[in-house]
């Protein structure tokens, strides 16, 4: 069948609607329309709150999330929960938490009306669990705001390494991290081998990209810089439609080998087939200077003794530094100039 019929029978059906079908070139525009309503001034990215009248009916399956906590998770947990759920119920979900297994719930009820929040209780329980406290994980029921859990801990297989890169984020007392939270509009907060991080969806995906080139040995001071330029360039609106890659800084990175360590060649001794001679005990030591038939009176003299020596050989070794400051520097003697022959 060819394609002519069927464009005259969808003209056929709308009589008194002039279409203006441009033709273009290849398959992709082969189906497109104008759109007149869709102007300039709409802004698509605005989350439209989602009211109660929308959806008056229950739904008709009821969801529901779990996630497990660890240990030291438990007692928090059990003192905010009467908040989490005082909470919960202002949006229709349901929420449970399990001692014995160590887990939390989140289900729907028949007070349910907004389809989408049973996602963001299931974000709620897995920030609880990653030791975001309670008043900054409520904020992730708020529209516009989402979460992202970094898992940080498989990029790097060396512990060392892994420690001392997972501390650049944080750096000296917390202000890389500060800084990136004022930069994105995030909250970040750095937990064993994740990184729990809060905010709205373009700071997510800028922090999710520090986080995963500071594991690969990036250091974060360079996105960081980046990010001011950025926000400085924001506020110009000439710039707006021009390309900022000419204003940004391009870091180059250098493949600097670490210097090796200059090992000193060790001389090969002679090989010889017989072991090395038996190292004397304690018990032959004293059998051959003849301590070992000795009272032990005659011992602790004879080691008050030694001691004493030694202590008295200290004493000289002492007062000849001291005296080494009295000795006087030999002064050099300006030499006397010839008087030259009169001729």
């Amino acid at each position: 069948m060819s394609a002519e019929p069927a464009e005259s029978t969808f003209q056929e059906d709308q009589p008194g609607v002039e279409q203006e079908v441009t033709q273009r070139k290849g398959k992709q525009g082969k189906y497109r329309r104008d759109k007149p309503w869709d102007t300039d001034d709409i802004d698509h990215w605005k989350v439209e709150e989602f009211k109660p009248e929308y959806n008056p009916a229950p739904f008709t399956e009821e969801s529901s999330f779990a996630t497990l906590f660890p240990k030291y998770r438990e007692n928090y947990l059990r003192e905010v929960w009467s908040h989490v759920t005082r909470a919960l119920e202002k949006v229709g979900i349901a929420c449970v938490l399990d001692l014995v297994e160590g887990s939390m719930t989140v289900k729907t009820t028949r007070k349910t009306w907004d389809p989408y929040m049973i996602l963001k209780a299931r974000d709620l329980i897995k920030l609880l669990a990653r030791s975001v406290p309670l008043p900054q994980a409520l904020k992730i029921l708020e529209d516009g705001i989402a979460c992202d859990i970094v898992k940080i801990g498989n990029i790097v297989r060396n512990k060392e390494r892994f420690v001392k890169r997972r501390q650049r984020l944080l750096g000296p007392n917390g202000s890389t991290l500060k800084a990136m939270e004022l930069l994105t509009q995030c909250y970040i907060m750095v937990q064993g081998n994740t990184v729990s991080c809060m905010g709205p969806y373009k700071g997510l995906k800028e922090v999710r990209r520090i986080i995963i080139d500071c594991m690969n040995n990036i250091h974060p001071i360079y996105h960081i810089k980046e990010l001011m330029i950025k926000r400085e360039l924001a506020k110009d609106p000439k710039l707006a439609e021009e390309s900022w890659d000419r204003f940004l800084p391009h870091f180059k990175k250098k493949n600097t080998k670490p210097q090796k360590k200059k090992v000193s060649k060790k001389d090969k001794k002679d090989y010889t087939p017989f072991p090395p001679a038996q190292t004397p005990s304690k018990i032959d030591l004293q059998l051959e200077s003849g301590e070992y038939f000795m009272k032990p009176k005659e011992k602790e003299a004879r080691a008050l003794e030694k001691k004493k020596e030694e202590q008295k050989e200290n004493s000289l070794k002492r007062q000849a530094e001291r005296e080494l400051a009295y000795v006087p520097p030999v002064e050099d003697t300006p030499k006397k100039k010839k008087k030259k022959a009169e001729e």
